[in-house]
């Protein structure tokens, strides 16, 4: 069984006006902000529209039901708060970017733009010959050095390299990103 309001607007002005004084000391005894206590108390109420199919007359009166609406709403404020609260102390103490700052940003941008255009191109290519070509071509070491740091042999490495040419020839076709040829 759902509440009586369910079936007109003239009813659930009716309900809301029977129930908006306890709910609203009901939130106000939990939130110490009056808009926080406004905006909750018509998130509870716009809860009770969206649970009124859950309302059970023999399980208790309607106000302890709305009690319960109400206490999960105040629960969920308090969860959000508690994120933003946390987010905010991650960050507080953390100065602000200056212009200088974002100068120097982008200009780090601009000067890595052709190892994007060569992570861009690696994305059709196999894993190990990506992490290859990423440790020659952009991180800048030597065929045998990506070699050793893959575990391969130089060998292997020189010729996963000739064949990511053919796939993405452009990358190495004016020495690469770091003077690759």
């Amino acid at each position: 069984m759902t509440p009586e309001f369910t079936g007109s607007p003239e009813a659930f002005e009716a309900f809301y006006r029977r129930h908006v004084g306890e709910v609203s000391r009901f939130v106000a005894r939990r939130v110490d902000d009056p808009y926080t206590a406004a905006d909750l108390t018509a998130d509870v109420f716009l809860a009770v529209i969206d649970s009124a199919h859950t309302y059970r007359p023999e399980r208790g009166s309607e106000i302890a039901w709305i009690f319960g609406v109400a206490h999960h709403v105040v629960a969920a404020e308090r969860r959000r708060a508690r994120r933003e609260s946390a987010a905010g102390r991650r960050i507080a103490g953390r100065r602000l970017l200056e212009p200088a700052d974002i100068a120097r940003i982008e200009e780090r941008i601009d000067a890595e733009s052709a190892a994007r255009r060569v992570y861009q191109a690696l994305d059709g290519v196999p894993e190990g010959t990506r992490r290859l070509i990423e440790l020659v071509a952009v991180d800048g070491l030597s065929t045998a050095e990506a070699a050793a740091a893959l575990g391969i042999s130089p060998i292997a490495a020189r010729v996963r390299l000739h064949r990511a040419r053919k796939k993405v020839s452009f990358i190495f076709a004016a020495g690469g990103a770091h003077g690759y040829a």
